[in-house]
């Protein structure tokens, strides 16, 4: 009886997988044929390397343990599942890519050139693809969209354009709202993985409906708006115009953004036409979400599951700051592999112990803006946290303070460690750096004006979008060019750090190497504020070392 049924079960394990082979055969497709398309002078796809967040490797996401499993009986074999998440990822394709366009092939031969900036963005997507691609599925939305962050942001979490859009899908802070997005000083929802895939499928699912399935005009409103796509469609059917995407009068960063989508699609559809070799990411969850049931400090955070505070941000960079915000979401990522120590862990701290807190007492002169700066917090924290309805506080009143565990420096990834890292990077080495604090009735405008630089380039250089608010005591960095000299013709300027010696002053140091004492000051903030400069003190100059 037992070789009888032994036998069966193989027979029938043969014919299941004659049929699952069959099956195979039958749902594979051809490759499309892509023909080749002319030159033309369509702007490039986006060449800006947001490299800081390329310096953390991915955590491993095998499971901690693997558990025993009992074999009792022989199972029919299913379907595999593909190892490489971009097999998956072709599978879910559903968008004509047929085409042949100028505006396309211009896209098509940039990344197709650029196999290196590829990678660089699949290394970065290998944390939230799978995720990504598991939330598309579900909501029937073609696979080709989980290429839209690498055209929105490089699959940066923290990109922030001019246009105020933030996060992998770069929403703006009006349509981020409209989709529950928080924007607080502890939290932007618009960087949040989980949330805003959300926010994306919604709106996308949304647009998709309202112009009657047509997925790129889907797609060129989710870049420009719908207003925008609506009155190129009315105008163009007002004066018997076809009315499809390529037809469109749109922005021109529109006319662009669809191509670009289309052209990664193509591109990770038949890589080898493209002579293009996919960088490989696992098919199977990076992530794990854990309910942590309140705020917790992210170091402690990064601690407790082993990883580095770095790998903590990247996969929950909708937190600005040291702590999960107090308000929410009350949830943090982690690698799979980390998650069930992290949870065990977690368990194991006393609610008082997951954020540090300081008691402070109230001194002459203080106010409620000078302690919150002091302890790296804001006025509406304090005012939350100790229930106070005002700014007025009194000479001995006792303040509870929720402050970083770590030093604040160690937080790299924070919204304020960003924003340092960023004014501290020179557009080029001739430039000097001067800090500028900005003034009650300060706008971009006049202080690019004042500087003789470009509003825009201004913003950039201080992580901000041209429409952001500027408050009065806020730091602004502006990179100046070298001052030409009047009294000569011709002028090498050369970046010299001098040490102070015994004796000397700003002013004797200014007359010595022939250079304003002023601009010194102003190139050495730190060193300007000093009432005394000491022997051993450094300062950076800018020399004239040709004109006499």
């Amino acid at each position: 009886m037992t070789y009888k049924f032994f036998w069966v079960c193989l027979v029938s394990l043969a014919l299941s997988a004659c049929q699952t082979a069959s099956q195979l055969e039958q749902n594979a497709s051809p490759s499309d044929v892509i023909e080749s398309t002319d030159d033309s002078d369509i702007p490039e796809a986006d060449t800006e390397q947001l490299g800081f967040i390329d310096t953390v490797p991915p955590v491993d996401s095998a499971s901690d343990t693997e558990d025993d499993i009992d074999l009792v009986a022989v199972e029919p074999e299913q379907p595999k599942e593909p190892d490489d998440l971009w097999d998956r990822v072709r599978a879910g394709y559903q968008l004509n890519l047929d085409i042949d366009r100028p505006r396309l092939s211009s896209q098509l031969r940039w990344f197709s050139t650029h196999p290196s900036y590829l990678d660089r963005v699949s290394k970065r997507g290998e944390r939230y693809l799978f995720y990504i691609v598991e939330e598309l599925e579900k909501a029937g939305i073609p696979t080709e969209i989980a290429l839209l962050p690498v055209v929105e942001s490089g699959f940066d979490p923290f990109g922030y354009s001019h246009g105020r859009a933030s996060g992998p899908w770069q929403f703006i802070p009006s349509t981020g709202q409209m989709y529950g997005l928080d924007q607080t000083w502890w939290y932007d929802g618009r960087r949040d993985i989980i949330g805003s895939t959300q926010a994306a499928i919604a709106y996308l699912t949304r647009l998709h409906k309202m112009f009657d399935g047509d997925w790129l005009h889907a797609l060129a409103s989710y870049n420009s708006g719908e207003g925008t796509v609506m009155r190129a469609i009315r105008k163009n059917r007002k004066a018997g115009l076809p009315t499809d995407f390529w037809s469109l009068d749109l922005p021109k960063e529109t006319r662009a953004y669809v191509p670009k989508l289309i052209a990664l699609a193509k591109i990770i559809k038949n890589p080898d036409q493209y002579n293009y070799s996919t960088y490989f990411i696992p098919n199977k969850p990076y992530f794990d979400v854990v309910n942590i049931g309140g705020q917790l400090d992210l170091a402690q955070a990064a601690d407790m599951a082993g990883i580095s505070i770095d790998e903590v941000y990247l996969l929950n960079p909708g937190f600005n700051q040291w702590a999960t915000s107090p308000d929410g979401p009350h949830r943090l990522l982690m690698p799979v592999s980390k998650a069930k120590s992290f949870r065990t862990k977690l368990a194991q701290i006393p609610d008082n112990e997951r954020v540090t807190w300081v008691r402070y007492t109230v001194e002459a002169g203080d106010s409620l803006l000078l302690v919150a700066k002091q302890h790296n917090t804001t006025v509406g924290v304090l005012q939350d946290v100790n229930k106070i309805s005002s700014t007025m506080i009194r000479v001995g009143q006792e303040l509870m303070i929720p402050v970083a565990g770590n030093k604040i420096e160690s937080y790299t990834l924070s919204s304020h460690q960003r924003l340092l890292a960023k004014q501290s990077r020179a557009p080029n080495r001739n430039r000097i750096k001067v800090n500028y604090t900005i003034n009650p009735g300060d706008s971009l405008w006049l202080i690019a004006n004042k500087y003789d630089v470009d509003s825009k380039t201004l913003a950039r250089w201080n992580n901000m979008g041209l429409a952001d608010p500027l408050f009065p005591g806020k730091k602004l960095v502006v990179w100046l060019e070298p001052k030409q000299s009047e009294t000569s013709t011709r002028s090498v300027m050369k970046r010299v750090v001098y040490t102070i010696r015994s004796g000397e002053s700003l002013a004797i140091v200014a007359n010595k190497f022939k250079v304003s004492l002023n601009d010194i000051k102003d190139w050495n903030p730190k060193v300007s504020s000093q009432k005394y400069v000491q022997p051993g003190d450094k300062v950076t100059l800018l020399v004239n070392v040709v004109g006499g």
